[in-house]
C-alpha cells in the first residue's frame, strides 16, 4: 500500500447495558470521537435500536456499523486498539502492501498496548489480594465481636 492510498473500512461496535436511552447517546459520542482521530475521517454509521437481552431483560443490547476511512494502516490500527470493534472488515483497497517500517510501527503499537493492558491486569490483580486479606480480616473480627455481646447477652439474662 502506498501511504497515500486511503483505507475504507466497516467497524462493527457492540454495546450493553441500561437505560436504553444511554446505549444510543454513548454509540453516537463513540462514533464522534472516532471522527476526531487524526488520520479518520467518518464516511457514514447506522446505529440500530437497543433491544433487550434475552438472558436479563434488565439490560439492552445494540450495535453500530460505522465506515470509516483512514489515511493508512497504522490509523486503522490505533481504531481497533482504542475502541475495540467486534468486527473489522476492510472494503478497500483490494490488496495493502506495508513497508516494513510501516508493519514494523502497528507491530510496536500492538506490543505497548499489550503490555499496557497486562500492567492494569497486574495492578488489578494484586489490589484483588489486598482487598480479599483486608476483607478476610473483617471477617475474622466480626465474627470475634458478633460473639461478645451475645455472650453479654446470656449474662445479662441471667442476672434478670
Amino acid at each position: 500500500m502506498s501511504s497515500h492510498e486511503a483505507i475504507r473500512a466497516v467497524l462493527i461496535l457492540d454495546i450493553i447495558g441500561r437505560p436504553k436511552k444511554y446505549l444510543l447517546e454513548n454509540l453516537e459520542k463513540i462514533v464522534g470521537e472516532m471522527g476526531k482521530e487524526k488520520g479518520v475521517k467518518i464516511k457514514g454509521k447506522n446505529i440500530k435500536e437497543p433491544v433487550p437481552m434475552k438472558d436479563n431483560k434488565d439490560f439492552f443490547t445494540t450495535f453500530a456499523e460505522i465506515e470509516v476511512e483512514t489515511e493508512d494502516m497504522m490509523y486503522l490500527a490505533v481504531l481497533m486498539f482504542k475502541y475495540m470493534p467486534a468486527h473489522v472488515e476492510i472494503i478497500s483497497p483490494e490488496k495493502i502492501t506495508l513497508t516494513n517500517n510501516e508493519f514494523s510501527e502497528i507491530l510496536s503499537e500492538l506490543t505497548r498496548r499489550l503490555h499496557s493492558y497486562d500492567e492494569v491486569a497486574r495492578v488489578i490483580q494484586a489490589e484483588r489480594v489486598v482487598l480479599l486479606q483486608k476483607l478476610q480480616e473483617l471477617q475474622q473480627q466480626g465474627g470475634k465481636t458478633e460473639d461478645k455481646p451475645k455472650k453479654e447477652n446470656k449474662k445479662a439474662k441471667k442476672k434478670k
